[in-house]
């Protein structure tokens, strides 16, 4: 079987959806399919990678947004699809792209569209409309969304309630999942701990993109806010993006380390699993893989309660793996006291993380393709299991 996922926002420095489609190229292909993706990026080329193949095409750096690309023409998109001819197809961009839909129905090609993002949210958030216009803007799209594709993926209820406000019929609920052994509690190392510490007590960890939707000068306001309280705490922030020169400005005087992006993932784990808390600002996350890493590196989570994160924190259950906040500082930094004092068991966010693993999200995707048997590529070992089962 060939599948073939096109998405926009994927770059070096690009964080969920980079991951996301390199565990669903991973998957399938353990499952013996053919994977490719196509991305954006400065020219045409094409390469052979662990995730399946990669095809770059030539894509529009937007300004402002630290990088990211948009694939330039669609036709071009369309005529690297006929020379695939893929059996089913996976679009990660809800705007740009949508007319793949109706090119793949003509061919009797199944279609998944992924909604990574609120609409609803970013239209509340950057169009100054009445929330009337603003609520029918978003459902129109939302509805030309639907009946573009076969089904609608979107990974958490939050991101699925505005397609529920239109009755939408083909959604389906995916969760991301996590890399559970790249992040684990077994790396935190006390002299790491100690040294991005520097003499402080309480050490923040905020991973994720500086752009202005996701809020990241929260976790500085919430950084100030403790060390007005009188907590002896200091943060590390892992990310980059436009806001890059506000939060070094916002950061100055402060115990704040702003490390940029960090490419190797076994250092990012180790910092995850050194820290005592992680932060997730952001309003409109509709999952947030950091916010899973951290609990899978057995690190609590202080989150916006606007966003989807509380849905795997089990903040109303005995054992919470963290805790939700308004968005503002002040409550961002009760807590983090709260979570602290509670003594928040490490092990409670790594079994929260251990329900989202990646083998679910892949099983999951499986059977919404109707991909009932193993491809002729799977590995040997698999088709042996496969066997032993039945």
């Amino acid at each position: 079987m060939k599948i073939v996922h096109i998405a926009n926002f994927y770059g070096p420095n690009s964080g969920g959806i980079k991951t996301t489609l390199h565990q669903l190229g991973r998957g399938y292909l353990r499952l013996g399919h053919d994977f490719t993706y196509i991305v954006p990026g400065s020219h045409f080329f094409t390469e052979k990678t662990m995730y399946g193949t990669k095809i770059t095409l030539p894509g529009l750096l937007l300004p402002g947004s630290g990088g990211y690309r948009i694939i330039k023409s669609n036709k071009q998109v369309r005529d690297v699809l006929e020379s695939i001819a893929p059996d089913r197809l996976e679009i990660s961009d809800r705007f740009t792209l949508m007319s793949l839909g109706a090119w793949a129905r003509k061919r009797s090609i199944p279609t998944v569209v992924f909604s990574h993002e609120t609409l609803s949210g970013l239209a509340k958030r950057f169009l100054p409309l009445p929330a009337s216009i603003r609520n029918t803007i978003v459902d129109w799209h939302n509805r030309k969304l639907s009946a573009a594709f076969d089904y609608v993926v979107t990974t958490t209820d939050f991101a699925a309630r505005e397609f529920h406000q239109i009755e939408a019929t083909n959604l389906v609920k995916i969760p991301l999942g996590v890399d559970l052994h790249a992040f684990h509690p077994r790396f935190r190392d006390e002299s790491l701990r100690q040294e991005l510490l520097k003499g402080s007590s309480l050490l923040l960890v905020h991973c994720g993109r500086f752009s202005p939707e996701k809020e990241p000068q929260r976790s500085i306001e919430t950084l100030i806010e403790l060390r007005r309280r009188g907590v002896d705490a200091r943060l590390v922030m892992i990310g980059a993006g436009p806001m890059w020169k506000k939060l070094r400005a916002l950061a100055a005087g402060h115990p704040v380390d702003i490390l940029g992006y960090v490419a190797d993932r076994q250092r990012v784990a180790a910092i995850l699993a050194a820290s005592d808390v992680s932060l997730a600002p952001g309003p409109l996350e509709t999952f947030c893989l950091a916010a899973l890493e951290s609990l899978a590196s057995g690190t609590p989570v202080v989150a916006s309660e606007s966003s989807a994160v509380g849905e795997f924190l089990h903040v109303n259950e005995k054992n919470p793996a963290g805790a939700v906040a308004r968005d503002d500082a002040h409550s961002f930094a009760y807590a983090v006291q709260y979570v602290v004092d509670s003594k928040l068991k490490r092990s409670a966010a790594r079994k929260a993380a251990e329900e989202l693993p990646w083998d679910d999200s892949i099983n999951l995707m499986r059977n919404l393709h109707g991909l009932n048997s193993l491809g002729e590529n799977a590995p040997h070992a698999v088709v042996k299991r496969k066997l032993s089962a039945a």
